[in-house]
């Protein structure tokens, strides 16, 4: 891989783990505030509860799509790790090759009820649904392309096999 694309890949990844501290940061904020208002002030909201859920699941979906990087996921590997490469590899092209079926055939489903959900809207800040859960949709899509990213490695037996949106962070 170029050494441009990875000085973007890069960039990219550090403008991501960016968004996602600002959300983290917004979230502590809307957080104290409700502590304030409920505690100090005897003005319970409800205003702070709901962008503090909403962001925690944009945080989630967002960080898992763009920040973590595949040798940081949380996952329980212990037959992956007793296996010999060659058995390491086709664990690998099959897990690859079931979650991008399984992605692609929920996208179709996903789309048509993130746009169905437009109807409705959040209680307080009035956010339409299918704008909050359009980092589903963004979600899916980054995971099909990181599979199919990681497949295709596992396939050909490089050993670049990091997920486009984890970029290597030249510092």
């Amino acid at each position: 891989m170029s050494s441009f694309v990875r000085g973007v890949g890069g960039w990219l990844r550090r403008r991501a783990e960016n968004v996602a501290a600002a959300m983290l940061a917004v979230m502590f904020l809307a957080f104290i505030a409700q502590i304030v208002m409920r505690y100090v002030l005897g003005l319970p909201t409800g205003w702070t509860n709901e962008l503090t859920v909403i962001l925690w699941l944009w945080l989630v979906l967002f960080g898992c799509a763009f920040v973590v990087r595949e040798d940081e996921e949380i996952r329980l590997d212990l037959i992956y790790s007793a296996a010999p490469a060659p058995a390491r590899r086709v664990m690998k092209i099959v897990s690859a090759v079931a979650l991008v079926s399984m992605f692609a055939i929920s996208l179709p489903a996903v789309i048509d009820y993130v746009g169905f959900m437009k109807v409705q809207k959040t209680a307080y800040l009035k956010i339409r649904f299918d704008y909050l859960y359009s980092i589903y949709v963004v979600f899916v899509l980054a995971m099909i392309v990181r599979y199919l990213w990681l497949g295709w490695h596992a396939i050909w037996g490089t050993d670049e096999a990091k997920a486009p949106a984890s970029g290597e962070d030249p510092a």
